[in-house]
């Protein structure tokens, strides 16, 4: 039903507010207008029509009106001038009236009813889905309020009490109330809810913003003020005025460096200004702290008594003469010197063969403080040159932290696992470490957190490394390299009788007892139960054993002397844990024994061999690196060309395939060492001839049957000795690489040294090929 109007109406005119049809709004007048809104809530209709006044006015009575206004309903007037009108509908106002009130002539706008076209219907949807969210953003609003929202199903109703509900600028709201076509209209709404919760989102990322960084300030202010009642409740004296007192009058009696100096006092003048509860103030007082704790002046006195460090040396180590030899070299020079500089050692060996506990010795021997640092693992350069003071939690690098936890300036630092550091996003902790064992720049090495030159030139340092393949050359350079070599049966058995077991019997209580171990004990742990180059699992076995006994002794059945003897390791321990497996293995053609070096020590490595009907392949399988994989196409193709002095057929592998395997498939293997055992695998199953079982070999072998030198001789001789091998092949060319294997070991070893692989086949095979030489 269309609404009846007179042709004029009384005109309300606004200028900061917009009534749409459907809407209640309460519009402020002053006391003329509040009268006027009175008289026409008396009248029949009570109708008003209600326009927006634009923002330049071109009439002569100053007055300029928005062409579409709103003809709504005056409800009732309240005390405060407060006019309370409801919309009905959009009308035209087509003119205004001279007089007062002003009235204007106006036409009703009757809009029709619109299709609901999939447009419309995805732009109410639309319009429906930002009200609620901007409706959740909102606080304290009741759920019936976004429900009622969403149950509205007349989209030019839902348009117009949007756009009437948002807040937005007048001329905003105008241009809505002027789209007549609801398609433009509901496009119009769906920019203004976007706009508005776009303006709800950074409202809200500041609000919680500024509430945490509120909650954070009101919290350390508790807790400062908590803080400041404990000591005072406590008395305990230690407030900051004291303790920047107590600093100044420690650092007062230190000697430093002049540059240091000031800048000490520069420090500790700005400690005394700065506020109490100012964070400068603890980065201040942290950092001459440490400039208070660290050794700038003291240092102990060497002990240059050669006979003194040779004895320590002897008590402590069984075995590595050589590097004895160099501990007692330095301290003579340094005797007849007086040379502050200590040297860069770096002990490269296995795992268990007492690198650490060398540097112990050496700096018991010397009389000086023994400090250790681990650098496995670490990738951050900052580790060693420090952090900078405007890092949070920031701290000096470890070389640096050594020195105050020794002392003094001429420590003994021992910088364990070199060979394991690595490069990562924070630096290379390698290159850091260049001018740390420099002995021309480390008298003025700089800490980032101390920022003062500190002198490394008075330190020993000594680092420990398994392998040297992943030390970067540089770093090789500045030290002086001392391999330590897998040690022999019988020097662990001295170790174990000297050390191992003094030390296990008194960490299990066992000190003081009759508890002892035989010779024949000893050994057969040392042979059946560890095969490793170092002492580390024998120390372990040694203590297995010494459990057992205190069991014994706890229940009261251990007699007045145990002498636990061979025979009782089984019992205790069980079955030998290691077997020689050459016999086992070589039992049949095409199984030769090699030697291999590893950064754990030399191990015996087995190759296998075998044929079997085909096409002429040769099969590699074990995880063979690129050079095994060509030593074995080397081999085979030695043995095609040299077949007739092999006693082979002319093309042995005409219908045949060769399958060549080195067993522990898991684990990657390659390097030039396998060259002449692969060889003698292959020639043996092709012969039919077993390999001698005593047998062990190592070497590289060319395309013409030479045998090359390869390196780590003293580690595969110790450990073919561990596994009960009597026969080694060897190049020739290495002969000069056993003088560092004990007398002990070389007499119960038969050393075979070659040049070609024919000779490597008399000695290896159990029936050697003719003495004619292979065709080169």
């Amino acid at each position: 039903m269309s609404l009846q109007i007179p042709e004029t109406l009384p005109l309300l005119v606004l200028d900061d507010a917009v009534v749409f049809p459907g809407a209640v709004a309460r519009l402020q007048a002053d006391s003329a207008g509040a009268e006027l809104a009175r008289t026409i809530a008396r009248s029949k209709d009570r109708f008003v029509a209600v326009g927006l006044e634009r923002e330049t006015s071109v009439e002569s009575d100053g007055i300029d009106v928005h062409e579409i206004g709103t003809l709504a309903r005056v409800e009732r007037v309240d005390k405060d001038f407060g006019v309370i009108v409801s919309g009905l509908s959009r009308l035209r106002i087509d003119s205004l009236e001279d007089g007062q009130p002003l009235r204007a002539r106006v036409t009703l706008i009757e809009e029709e009813t619109t299709p609901a076209t999939p447009e419309i219907q995805a732009l109410a949807h639309e319009v429906k889905k930002l009200s609620r969210e901007i409706l959740a953003m909102l606080p304290q609003v009741p759920p019936e309020v976004t429900a009622g929202v969403q149950a509205m199903s007349d989209p030019a109703a839902l348009a117009d009490l949007l756009a009437f509900r948002v807040p937005a600028e007048p001329a905003e709201k105008q241009r809505i109330l002027e789209a007549l076509d609801l398609t433009a209209r509901l496009r119009l709404v769906v920019r203004l809810l976007a706009n508005r919760r776009e303006q709800l989102d950074v409202s809200t990322t500041i609000d919680e913003t500024v509430q945490k960084e509120m909650g954070r300030s009101q919290r350390e202010h508790v807790l400062r003020k908590r803080m400041e009642l404990i000591r005072r409740e406590l008395d305990d004296g230690t407030d900051d005025a004291d303790a920047g007192d107590a600093l100044e009058e420690r650092l007062k009696d230190r000697t430093l460096p002049e540059a240091l100096r000031a800048q000490v006092d520069k420090e500790l003048a700005r400690l005394k200004k700065a506020p109490a509860q100012s964070p400068e103030m603890n980065v201040s007082r942290t950092w001459l702290s440490w400039i208070a704790d660290l050794p700038w002046t003291e240092r102990t006195e060497d002990n240059l008594d050669l006979a003194n460090a040779q004895s320590i040396l002897d008590a402590d180590h069984q075995g590595l003469a050589r590097i004895k030899k160099r501990v007692v070299q330095f301290l003579a020079v340094r005797k007849l010197r007086n040379d502050q500089r200590g040297p860069i050692l770096c002990l490269v060996g296995p795992p268990g063969v007492g690198k650490t506990s060398l540097g112990q010795s050496v700096a018991r021997a010397m009389g000086r403080k023994f400090v250790r640092v681990s650098l496995g693992g670490v990738r951050d350069e900052a580790e060693i040159r420090g952090h900078r003071r405007t890092y949070v939690g920031a701290m000096p690098g470890r070389i640096v932290r050594a020195l105050k936890s020794a002392g003094t300036v001429n420590p003994v630092i021992m910088l364990d696992e070199i060979d394991k550091v690595g490069q990562g996003r924070q630096g290379d902790t390698s290159a850091a470490l260049l001018e740390v064992l420099d002995p021309e720049q480390n008298n003025a090495f700089v800490d980032h957190y101390i920022e003062a030159p500190v002198d490394l030139s008075r330190v020993l340092f000594i680092a420990t490394a398994n392998s040297l393949d992943t030390v970067p050359a540089a770093l090789r350079d500045r030290m002086e390299i001392l391999e330590i070599p897998s040690y022999t049966t019988l020097e662990k058995q001295a170790i174990a009788r000297t050390h191992l077991v003094p030390k296990q019997l008194a960490a299990h209580g066992l000190e003081g007892e009759r508890v002892q171990l035989t010779d024949a004990a000893l050994s057969r742990l040392v042979t059946g139960h560890t095969r490793e180059a170092g002492v580390r699992s024998l120390e372990k076995r040694i203590a297995d054993v010494c459990r057992s006994l205190a069991v014994e002794k706890a229940s009261g059945v251990i007699a007045e002397e145990r002498i636990v003897g061979a025979d009782e390791i089984e019992t205790l321990l069980g079955p030998d844990r290691f077997q020689s497996e050459m016999l086992e293995r070589t039992e049949e053609p095409g199984v030769a024994t090699g030697l291999a070096w590893t950064p754990v020590g030399g191990e015996v490595l087995f190759v296998e061999a075998t044929k079997m009907p085909g096409k002429g392949r040769l099969i590699l399988t074990g995880q063979l690196g690129s050079v095994m994989q060509e030593s074995a196409q080397a081999a085979l193709s030695f043995a095609q060309a040299n077949a007739a002095a092999l006693g082979l057929r002319p093309e042995p592998l005409k219908d045949l395939d060769l399958h060549v395997h080195v067993p522990a498939g898991g684990t990657p293997k390659d390097g030039p060492s396998a060259g002449v055992t692969i060889f003698t695998a292959i020639v043996s199953v092709l012969t039919g001839v077993r390999v001698r079982s005593d047998v062990a070999m190592t070497g590289e072998a060319t395309l013409r049957g030479r045998v090359l030198p390869v390196g780590g001789i003293k580690e595969k001789v110790l450990a073919a000795h561990r596994n009960g091998v009597r026969r080694i092949i060897l190049p020739e060319r290495c002969l000069n690489d056993l003088s560092d294997i004990p007398q002990s070991v070389r007499d119960d070893l038969e050393i075979v040294p070659v040049t070609r692989m024919e000779e490597v086949l008399a000695a290896a095979l159990e029936v050697a090929p003719q003495p004619a030489r292979l065709a080169a």
